[in-house]
């Protein structure tokens, strides 16, 4: 993998991970696209990539690491169950689903459902305006619809910012707990890979894998910033329009 290739794919990585949009999807069609093997070595790099969208979480919401909300991250870690248990025992078969098909398909599904919640969700008022102020009831079914996100292509942000519109959380509150429980998920996830990969890095280009890090966690950490600020003002209608138009797109590029 040379440099550009680096940049792009860290650039990918950090301005989609944390939007509704799945970052998986945008990753398996941009490396088709580049031309990029999924061969051992690059999947160690997107590794690496992944681990600088958690240190972005972390820079981005480091005032939650503390004492005070030890509550709030109890929630975080029994909405990680579901996910972790399934994907751990599963995650041969999700790894077959990795297909640009499978992608352009569940993009389209996904942004029919954000369609229809902000339609059905016009006017409401929602219950919960602080991330804080989540119950572990509405937790745990974040954290079921967050399952739904192992499929390729649905977006682990989408599903769990869907499930907590869905059980009373407002836009802003929704994606702060997306971006808390992509800790424990990438974590698992990168970990996982990690020792399974571990070896690959030996080999590595060391200048590609440092630009890929840095452009990952630069814009990871500015997109989840101004994601926020979007939210304040507007809905997620723009994701959902985004979501039908680009698998379409990669269907009719399939066909």
């Amino acid at each position: 993998m040379d440099i550009l290739q680096a940049t792009i794919l860290g650039l990918i990585e950090g301005a989609t991970e944390f939007l509704p949009i799945s970052s998986t999807g945008h990753m398996i069609v941009a490396s088709h696209w580049l031309g990029i093997s999924q061969n051992e070595e690059n999947k160690a790099f997107e590794v690496i990539i992944q681990l600088a969208a958690i240190l972005a979480v972390v820079a981005n919401y480091r005032d939650k690491f503390t004492i005070a909300h030890l509550e709030l991250w109890k929630k975080v870690c029994l909405a990680f169950i579901p996910v972790g248990i399934v994907g751990l025992l599963l995650h041969k078969q999700i790894k077959a689903m990795f297909t640009v098909e499978t992608v352009a398909v569940m993009f389209i599904v996904g942004g029919i459902i954000f369609l229809v919640v902000e339609y059905l969700h016009r006017g409401k008022s929602y219950p919960v305006q602080r991330v804080e102020e989540i119950s572990y009831r509405q937790a745990l079914w974040i954290g079921l619809a967050q399952v739904c996100a192992l499929i390729p292509g649905t977006s682990r942000a989408g599903a769990s910012i869907i499930g907590a519109l869905l059980v009373g959380l407002n836009r802003k509150a929704s994606a702060e707990f997306s971006f808390l429980l992509a800790l424990p998920v990438m974590m698992a996830a990168s970990g996982f890979d990690l020792l399974k990969h571990y070896q690959d890095f030996i080999g590595a280009d060391v200048i590609a894998l440092a630009t890929g890090f840095v452009v990952a966690f630069v814009s990871a950490w500015l997109v989840m910033r101004l994601f926020i600020h979007f939210l304040e003002r507007f809905t997620f209608v723009a994701f959902g329009v985004y979501r039908i138009l680009f698998g379409a797109l990669l269907l009719w590029g399939l066909s």
